[in-house]
C-alpha cells in the first residue's frame, strides 16, 4: 500500500488543479490546495485550504512546510501570462523538503517550466495535455439558447483529453516513484472532429444540435466582439487552421501511468449532459472553466442548419 504523502497543490480551483486534488484524495493522500483568495475556494472537505499567489513566491513558505510533493501550473493570471517567479518557487520547495514536482506545460515558454527542468534535486515530471473535453463548456450558452454551435474549421482534428486523466496522470506522478525527468505528453483515446464532439453531446443529452461552420473572419469577429486579445485570436486561428500533429495524435499516456484506459468524449459528455443552465463566459484557452457543469440539457428556440445527431 502507498505511504500517505502530503501534496501542495497549486492552481487549485483550476479545471486540472480540482481534478488532480480528486484523484489524491481517492488514493488517500493528505492535500493542501493553493489559491488567491480561501474563502471562495469551494474545495472538497478533507483539503487544507491555504492562500497564496504564485506571483508572490514568498506567499507560498507556509503552505510548502510539511510537503512532498508539489503540482505547479505555469501561468499566474489571464490569457498567457507566465510566471516570471520559477527559479525563487522552486528555491522555496527545496528549501521546503519537497521532493517531487509536476509541472502543467503552458504551451509556451516557461520560465518556471525551465527551472524545473534544470533542477535536479528534485523528481520534476511535465505534463503535456491537449485539448481539454472541458473547452466544450464553450458552447454551453449557444446550445441551450438556440440549439447550435457556431465554429470554424469544423473538421479539424483533435485527441482532446478529459481533464480528469490529466489529474490521474500528476496524482501518480507525485506519489509513485519512476516518474522523475518525464515528459508527458497526455491524449484521449479518439481522434474526433467538431462534428463528431457535437453529435456525441447531442447523443448524451438526449436534443438534437445544429452545427453551423463559421468562416475565419466569421470566428475572429465573433472573438473580438468576445473581448478576447489579439494575441489570443491569433493563437486559436493557428491552433484550430493548422492544429500541430501533436494534438493530433493519440498515444497511451494515460493507461501507462494510471494503468486504466483514457476516457472517451462520450463520457465526459454524459457526465455533464444533465446539469442546469448556467451562464459565464468560459476562455476559449485550453484552461477553460475551473471544474463546471455544463448547460447542454437545456431547450432551444431556433436552429439555422440541419441537426447533428
Amino acid at each position: 500500500m502507498t505511504q500517505t504523502q502530503k501534496i501542495l497543490v497549486t492552481g487549485a480551483t483550476g479545471t486540472v488543479g480540482r481534478q488532480v486534488i480528486a484523484e489524491l484524495l481517492a488514493r488517500g493522500h493528505a492535500v493542501r490546495g493553493l489559491t488567491r483568495d480561501a474563502a471562495k475556494a469551494g474545495l472538497p472537505a478533507g483539503v487544507e485550504v491555504v492562500q497564496g499567489d504564485l506571483t508572490d513566491p514568498d506567499s507560498l513558505v507556509p503552505a510548502l512546510q510539511g510537503v512532498t510533493g508539489l503540482h505547479l501550473i505555469t501561468f499566474g493570471g489571464a490569457y498567457f501570462a507566465p510566471l516570471q517567479t520559477g527559479p525563487r518557487i522552486l528555491q522555496l520547495a527545496r528549501a521546503a523538503g519537497v521532493r517531487r514536482v509536476t509541472v502543467l506545460h503552458g504551451g509556451g515558454p516557461s520560465l518556471l517550466e525551465d527551472a524545473v527542468r534544470a533542477d535536479d534535486s528534485v523528481d520534476w515530471t511535465v505534463l503535456m495535455p491537449v485539448e481539454f473535453m472541458a473547452n466544450a463548456l464553450e458552447w454551453a450558452d449557444q446550445i441551450v439558447a438556440w440549439g447550435e454551435v457556431c465554429e470554424p474549421f469544423v473538421s479539424r482534428l483533435s485527441a482532446m483529453v478529459h481533464e480528469g486523466d490529466i489529474g490521474a496522470v500528476a496524482a501518480v506522478a507525485l506519489t509513485e516513484e519512476g516518474h522523475g525527468g518525464q515528459e508527458y505528453v497526455i491524449t484521449g483515446p479518439e481522434l474526433l472532429t467538431v462534428g463528431e464532439k457535437v453529435a456525441t453531446i447531442a447523443a448524451a443529452r438526449g436534443r438534437q444540435i445544429a452545427l453551423v461552420e463559421l468562416t475565419e473572419e466569421q470566428a475572429v469577429a465573433q472573438w473580438r466582439a468576445a473581448g478576447h486579445p489579439e494575441d489570443v485570436i491569433g493563437f486559436l486561428i493557428e491552433a484550430y487552421g493548422n492544429t500541430p500533429e501533436v494534438g493530433r495524435t493519440v498515444v497511451d499516456t494515460v493507461e501507462k501511468v494510471t494503468g486504466h484506459p483514457a476516457r472517451t468524449f462520450a463520457q465526459w459528455a454524459a457526465e455533464h449532459a444533465d446539469a442546469t443552465a448556467q451562464k459565464r463566459r468560459p476562455s476559449t484557452v485550453s484552461v477553460a472553466t475551473p471544474y463546471a457543469s455544463s448547460a447542454f440539457a437545456g431547450t432551444h428556440s431556433h436552429a439555422r442548419t440541419a441537426a447533428v445527431r
